[in-house]
């Protein structure tokens, strides 16, 4: 006879987050698109509601550690896009600030953030919490 396999663990979203997670993709599109087109006012205008909800995101998920890792990373994610954008619009895209840096680089720093973010959680987080269901389980 067949062991019975364990039950599935299940992440349910409460419809009024998936609303927001929903709107939240709605203004990230929305900025791209204005960056894309270079319409200025709305691009910037839109930077707000685009991180903000991902911040918002970020609170309301904080307690489970593998959403917050890929929720910070995104928060790390817009933030280094709209410098990007911004760098562009504002004309300082490419001003040199070193030997070979131009001014819409140190968008690295925050994308290196995020993949920082997301390499502790794969490599540090997830391992720990693997070897504790392991020991739960036993």
């Amino acid at each position: 006879m067949k062991p019975t396999p364990e039950p599935e663990e299940v992440y349910s979203i409460p419809v009024e987050y998936r609303k927001m997670e929903n709107m939240h993709i709605l203004f990230w599109l929305i900025k791209d698109i204005s960056w894309c087109m270079v319409w200025k006012p709305l691009g910037l205008l839109m930077i707000l509601p685009t991180l903000g909800i991902a911040v918002v995101i970020c609170w309301r998920t904080r307690t489970i550690k593998s959403e917050l890792a890929h929720n910070l990373a995104i928060v790390f994610w817009i933030t280094a896009n709209s410098y990007w954008m911004i760098s562009e619009f504002m004309g300082f895209d490419t001003l040199l600030i070193g030997h070979t840096i131009e001014g819409k680089h140190l968008a690295i720093v925050p994308f290196l953030i995020g993949l920082l973010i997301l390499a502790y959680y794969y490599l540090v987080q997830k391992p720990r919490e693997e070897n504790q269901e392991q020991v739960s389980t036993l």
